[in-house]
């Protein structure tokens, strides 16, 4: 068996930032437009009225302030609110793939080795562009990377199931190197016109190399890697191929996302807080001396809660990192984001903790410490 480290990690950032207010204003012409244009209606109680939405509301209710995006033109116009990808021709790589190519260079670059060492891709991420060929084996062409890829997903928590199953092909010899990737348009399955979701989500990729040990030369050791899931109809989404063998508009309401907040936060915030204490105790380590967390960016309530649960008092600033205001929620992605973006000071034996969390429910967690 060979330890597994975290190697070097990459990050594409799309090229349009959207901020609350600009969201707010695109939303709230739509629901002038509706609130007129059902007046009648309105009044006679057979429809309801639809209530506008505030930068107040969303910064209090999610910490978000922006987020990034593939295309910003269609957010900002009422009369479309979803993005604009025009789709792209089977000789294209895909946008999706495109995504995850960048941050993979950027990884690979800061690796400083070459693609042939690597055995294993693995995408792992909420929003599959399609059923296939894989995305995965999309990315192993345009790197040029030989030996197997597959795509798989587990909403919010993929990036770190990916990071496991990365771990134990290289534990198991399969791979001396694996590559995950992490691309999400998390624009493209958002219904923009529900005042409780349009701000949640944002777009971006990440990419994280798990190396063998003896071949790496810094990174992070992954001391030990934990999945957990428990089926929940709180975090849905029933867009698929099956849809169109459905007759027409049954359940159409439920093809993007949608949720149950206030119950997702009850229900998953301790049960991720336990997971986390329970691992870092069967693992010798004690949780309240952790250097930092690097939790899944779907809402500053739940990040601090849970910080404080696991760390048993208020993080300092800086310890349980917070990157969703700047892109918002981008599912898989998130916790690797803020783990990419906040590790330059940490010393030789310093711990730290990257978890995610979200549909299904599924969570996963990964100790490391740095080399």
């Amino acid at each position: 068996m060979h330890q597994a480290v975290i190697a070097a990690t990459g990050l594409y950032t799309p090229p349009h930032s959207l901020s609350n207010t600009e969201l707010v204003t695109t939303f709230n012409a739509y629901v002038e437009r509706f609130n007129a244009a059902n007046a009648q209606a309105i009044a006679a109680g057979e429809v309801a009225a639809l209530t506008p939405s505030s930068v107040e509301f969303i910064e209090k209710a999610s910490g978000i302030k922006s987020r990034f995006v593939m295309n910003k033109s269609g957010l900002v116009d009422p009369d479309v609110m979803r993005p604009d990808l025009p789709e792209r021709t089977n000789e294209e790589i895909s946008i999706l793939a495109e995504m995850a190519v960048e941050a993979a260079k950027q990884a690979i670059e800061r690796w400083g080795k070459d693609v042939s060492q690597i055995g294993a891709v693995i995408c792992a991420a909420s929003n599959m562009q399609r059923a296939y060929p894989a995305m995965a084996i999309e990315v192993q062409q345009a790197l040029g990377i030989e030996g197997f890829a597959f795509d798989m997903n587990v909403a919010c928590s993929s990036a770190t199931f990916g990071i496991k199953t990365a771990a134990d092909f290289v534990a198991s010899g399969s791979a001396r190197a694996v590559l995950m990737v992490n691309p999400e348009i998390c624009s493209g399955h958002l219904n923009f016109r529900d005042r409780d979701s349009h701000f949640i989500f944002g777009d971006v990729a990440t990419a994280v190399i798990v190396e063998r040990e003896e071949d790496a030369t810094d990174g992070w050791e992954i001391l030990g890697t934990r999945l957990k899931t428990q089926f929940s109809n709180n975090i849905r989404n029933n867009f698929g191929f099956l849809n169109r063998a459905a007759p027409e508009g049954i359940g159409a309401s439920d093809k993007l996302f949608v949720q149950e907040g206030r119950k997702v936060f009850r229900e998953v915030v301790p049960m991720v807080a336990e997971m986390i204490v329970q691992h870092a105790a069967d693992l010798g380590l004690d949780p309240t001396a952790l250097t930092r967390l690097w939790l899944h960016q779907a809402n500053s309530n739940m990040n601090e809660m849970i910080g404080k649960r696991v760390l048993g008092r208020e993080p300092a600033p800086g310890e349980n990192v917070i990157i969703l205001d700047e892109y918002a929620n981008t599912s898989s992605a998130g916790s690797i984001i803020a783990f990419h973006k906040a590790n330059d000071d940490f010393a030789s034996g310093d711990t730290g903790l990257i978890c995610s969390f979200g549909a299904g429910y599924s969570a996963g967690t990964v100790f490391v410490r740095k080399r």
